[in-house]
């Protein structure tokens, strides 16, 4: 394409993940177990970040690294292995990289953090933002100003939203989605901000504020109306043994936006969202867990089941001509190399 934006414009917090794989069941007070898995790597928006880049995706992200070991090896994973544009991102002297300890316990996982609110930020760092042909955001209870000036400018916003602690799913943060073409929160979250009690119900009155609404169901897979299309699609998930869910969403999020600006059916985004999030989780961490292109072809060739075979029989003409190396996934500790 004759269009030299880039085709997602990233901002938020990165982390440094530790994820712990194999538990079986979560420790106790006092307890020490021994873990059958264990991987490591960039997370956070890096997790958005890498899955869309891996996809193909010319992909601009504004954050802050922090000046320490960790900060370093994120930044050059994401950089020189991963191929993401930083020069929005920023390093904090004296600031520590988050650190997460993810306990993956059978399909869910526990998170434990370490960190400070960074010295910059998204305003901070994105201020008058470049015209790209997305963003990916997490929304937040304060809205960014950021985001007001992104959309004027035509970059086209596909918004999720996190898990609120105080459990008070203020409706207010559902007035930042007059800014957004698309919104993609999980179940849980639809339907306690839209006060309903299913899936669908949240999807009908997302439906009324949004151009594309999604809903995430987990095992159940996902549902989702375009109401630019009148399209309304509702996708099952893959039945795949899952290692680790940690940024399984973030990476449905990125695969859908990279369907959207194919221009695909609603079907199909939906579909190759759900399968691309569900080959994730098959491996260690959210940002280096993502497939890629390699990954999705990988599956399809290897593909023996008629039915799944029918389903994403789309695949063989979306696939594109060369899709790149085996990914690289999550280590067990990182090299020791210069950054």
């Amino acid at each position: 394409m004759d269009d030299d934006r880039p085709d997602v414009l990233l901002t938020g917090l990165l982390f440094y993940d530790l994820v712990l794989t194999g538990l079986g069941r979560p420790p106790t007070p006092g307890e020490e177990i021994w873990t059958a898995g264990m991987g490591c790597g960039p997370g956070g928006i890096a997790n958005l970040a890498v899955a869309a880049s891996r996809l193909g995706l010319r992909t601009c992200l504004a954050t802050v690294f922090g000046d320490d070991f960790y900060g370093r090896y994120c930044r050059d994973v994401l950089r020189r292995q991963e191929g993401v544009d930083l020069s929005l991102s920023r390093t904090a002297d004296g600031w520590p990289t988050p650190l997460t300890v993810s306990l993956a316990v059978s399909d869910d996982r526990a998170l434990v953090t370490h960190g400070r609110q960074p010295p910059y930020s998204q305003d901070a760092l994105v201020g008058d933002p470049p015209q790209a042909r997305t963003a990916l955001v997490h929304l937040e209870a304060e809205p960014h100003a950021w985001l007001a000036k992104a959309a004027a400018n035509g970059t086209r916003i596909y918004a999720d939203v996190g898990w609120d602690p105080t459990q008070e799913w203020s409706k207010d943060l559902l007035e930042q989605l007059a800014l957004c073409h698309a919104f993609l929160p999980n179940e849980t979250e639809a339907m306690a901000y839209t006060r309903t009690d299913s899936a669908d119900a949240a999807l009908g009155r997302l439906s009324e504020l949004v151009p594309v609404a999604v809903v995430t169901r987990g095992r159940d897979g996902a549902v989702a109306v375009d109401q630019l299309t009148g399209e309304y699609a509702d996708v099952p998930a893959l039945d795949i043994d899952v290692l680790d869910a940690t940024g399984a969403g973030d990476v449905f999020g990125a695969s859908f936006v990279a369907a959207s600006l194919g221009g695909w059916p609603l079907a199909e985004r939906l579909r190759f969202a759900v399968l691309v999030a569900g080959l994730s989780v098959q491996h260690h961490g959210g940002a280096l867990a993502a497939p890629g292109w390699h990954g999705v072809e990988s599956w399809w060739r290897s593909l023996t089941d008629p039915e799944l075979k029918r389903a994403y029989g789309f695949l063989a003409d979306r696939l594109p001509a060369d899709v790149g190396p085996p990914v690289h996934h999550a280590p067990v500790t990182p090299p020791a190399r210069s950054c």
